[in-house]
């Protein structure tokens, strides 16, 4: 009697687990169809898995896309270019990007001085209007009677408004060559429309002359390549005619390429002394001048300056201002104290990355403070006199 109330036991403890087991197996079964194969579950599912893995979210987001979106998924690596591009936005930094492979192109074609289109500088203030810095000389822009200051409010009829992305409003600009692109621009309370052909522009970043009392003056529009070999030429030009001294104008001058700009100012400060300083992740150090300086000590300069100006700019004006070689007039600069890297990537995109802070020789800090001017002069733009330039002459025909 023993054994066999022992081998009931046994029986019913193996029907409770077999039943248990099959009932878990069935209940895995339905939850499996449920939680990964309806749209319900595939809810559940993008609420609850808590994970940092980039990977496991886009494929819990691509599943549901598959299963709920109405239309249809035709371009693959648009979307990869998208996750990419918001991944790297995460960061939180304004001059780190990924951009795409037309990004890219257009940001190499800008940087080498030569693009289709109507040929303007372009900035976005803090209202986020669309503000013209600059036409380039001899450009559609400038033939168009475009002027700076103007404000860009559509583009073939869209509003800019609608577009929150400068280079959205840029992309809309540029186009083939030959064909036109209509602006519609506000100039104080004047709105005005003008319809402007495409041309390929050629960037000519350096501009220059000789001003009354014998002072040369040379303008830098921006730190393009190859722009410190013009540069140069033009300032042995000006030191060929016995110029007494000079004026650099960098307003409006929003940056461009860093060894250009390190370049000219080896032109002006001695051999040994500091350009700039250089914090990357793992070291700081400083950037020295490698060459004899081509004007003497006594040759006085001036730096025009403004808001706009920045980056490459601000390198260039915080080595002569620190190193007591040029006076800065204007108001201060924009703050752009951060240097970025471009990195190629096999999608033929490339990633914008912010590598490095440069300070001035003196260690002062210029990212978001800017560098300000020994003498300040605002420009009155109810005027046509040119203020600032009018003060650089004066100050500098009264050290002659």
């Amino acid at each position: 009697m023993d054994f066999e109330k022992k081998n009931n036991i046994y029986k019913t403890i193996m029907i409770i687990i077999v039943t248990a087991l099959v009932t878990f197996l069935i209940t895995a079964v339905v939850m499996d169809n449920y939680y990964f194969k309806t749209e319900n579950g595939l809810t559940k599912r993008l609420l609850t898995t808590e994970t940092n893995n980039i990977d496991t979210k886009i494929q819990l987001i691509r599943e549901y896309l598959d299963n709920s979106y109405l239309g249809e998924i035709t371009d693959e690596e648009k979307l990869s270019e998208y996750a990419v591009k918001g991944y790297v936005a995460g960061l939180g930094d304004e001059y780190t990007e990924y951009l795409t492979k037309e990004e890219y192109e257009e940001l190499m074609v800008d940087v080498n001085g030569n693009y289709v289109g109507i040929g303007i500088y372009m900035t976005q203030d803090r209202y986020n209007n669309i503000l013209v810095l600059l036409p380039i000389k001899g450009s559609p822009a400038e033939e168009a009677g475009i002027k700076t200051g103007d404000i860009i409010t559509k583009v073939d009829g869209e509003d800019c408004a609608s577009m929150d992305d400068l280079s959205l409003v840029a992309n809309k600009v540029k186009g083939e060559e030959g064909t036109t692109v209509n602006l519609e621009i506000l100039r104080g309370n004047e709105v005005l429309n003008k319809t402007i052909e495409r041309k390929t522009v050629e960037i000519n970043p350096i501009e220059s002359e000789i001003l009354e009392n014998n002072i040369g003056y040379i303008q830098i529009l921006s730190f393009d390549e190859g722009c410190s070999q013009k540069f140069e030429n033009k300032l042995d030009e000006l030191l060929q005619k016995n110029i007494k001294s000079l004026i650099i104008d960098l307003r409006d001058n929003g940056g461009g390429l860093v060894t250009e700009a390190v370049s000219i100012s080896d032109l002006f400060i001695p051999k040994d002394k500091t350009i700039m300083i250089e914090i990357d992740k793992e070291k700081e150090e400083e950037t020295k001048a490698k060459t004899d300086a081509k004007v003497q000590d006594n040759f006085n300069i001036t730096i025009l300056a403004n808001e706009n100006s920045a980056s490459a700019s601000e390198i260039f004006i915080g080595a002569l201002k620190a190193n007591g070689i040029a006076k800065v007039v204007g108001t201060k600069t924009f703050g752009k104290g951060v240097m970025q890297e471009i990195v190629p990537v096999s999608s033929g995109g490339a990633l914008k990355l912010t590598i490095e802070e440069f300070r001035m020789p003196n260690g002062d800090v210029i990212n978001k403070k800017g560098i300000e001017p020994d003498v300040l002069v605002e420009d009155n733009e109810e005027t046509e006199v040119d203020e600032q330039l009018q003060k650089a002459i004066e100050l500098l025909v009264n050290i002659q």
